[in-house]
């Protein structure tokens, strides 16, 4: 049986931290909702996967830097990460969430390993 959802109700509060949700997981696919707000990656920490990665901004702002390149992103932008490029996040809104939807291609590991 077909569950329905809504990935703009419940969020869950992201001041203090991103909060992860996932949606969906599949051998080599897994989908998640990202809350964010204001949260950046530092610098020195840079997320490097080993595997694809593709977001869509379902609500807020957000900027993203993928092997030094720069793009903003509001709702309705989407941008592919491909595997073991190096990229973080420069910003997101401080004063409303910022909603992404992941889809993380070909993982083979949980995130949390």
């Amino acid at each position: 049986m077909a569950i329905p959802g809504n990935l703009l109700t419940a969020l869950p509060p992201a001041r203090d931290a991103e909060c992860f949700t996932d949606i969906l997981r599949r051998p080599g696919c897994r989908i998640e909702r990202i809350v964010s707000q204001g949260q950046v990656t530092p610098i020195d920490q840079p997320y490097v996967q080993a595997h694809d990665e593709w977001v869509l901004v379902l609500a807020g702002a957000a900027r993203v830097e993928v092997e030094g390149t720069e793009t903003a992103l509001a709702p309705g932008d989407h941008l592919f990460i491909p595997a073991n490029a190096s990229h973080r996040v420069t910003f997101t809104d401080a004063d409303q969430p910022t909603v992404w939807l992941a889809i993380h291609i070909g993982e083979t590991r949980s995130p949390h390993e």
